[in-house]
């Protein structure tokens, strides 16, 4: 006849804590994951995307529309073309036979550089956005002189096959100047 294994009296107790430890991690992992679940799937976050998003596009569709140089009119154009839609592409498109030959005569090179930017106003569900951008616009003439100007931009952008894009551009009033 077999005896039954006695164990000291220490180890019930010991186990009993080993328990109440392994469920409070449990407990702890499950309101941690609970916590990130809810923060990942929050609108707040989707829209601080959306908002992300439109203002990388923006501020390089207005560096990019602020970009030339006299020897490559034609591909920087086209970066111009790709970088708009609307109005604002229709325009472009319309004008560009017109403005090479200025750009050509010109013999100008200009190069932009986004300061800051920030997005104004944001409707994702339109697919719409506003944006302020800050430049320093740099013209190079033919005698290699140049000359910078800091520019502020406003800009909107419509989405286009969930990409954003500019479909409006224009010089932001500085100082009191009304808009009207």
């Amino acid at each position: 006849m077999t005896r039954p294994v006695r164990t000291p009296a220490g180890i019930r107790p010991a186990l009993a804590v080993a328990l109440v430890l392994t469920l409070a991690a449990g407990a702890s992992a499950a309101w941690a994951g609970r916590d990130w679940y809810a923060a990942a799937h929050d609108d707040s976050a989707a829209y601080a995307v959306q908002r992300d998003e439109a203002l990388a596009a923006g501020e390089q569709a207005v560096q990019n529309l602020n970009t030339l140089d006299h020897k490559r009119v034609e591909q920087g154009l086209d970066l111009w073309e790709s970088s708009t839609t609307g109005a604002l592409h229709e325009q472009l498109v319309e004008g560009r036979e017109e403005f090479t030959g200025q750009v050509r005569a010109a013999r100008t090179v200009t190069t932009a550089r986004v300061l800051s930017g920030a997005v104004t106003e944001l409707d994702d569900r339109a697919g719409r956005a506003r944006l302020l951008v800050a430049l320093r616009i740099t013209v190079t003439t033919p005698d290699s002189k140049s000359t910078d100007k800091d520019s502020r931009m406003l800009g909107e952008l419509t989405r286009t096959d969930g990409h954003w894009k500019l479909s409006a551009l224009g010089q932001a009033p500085v100082g009191g100047t009304a808009v009207g």
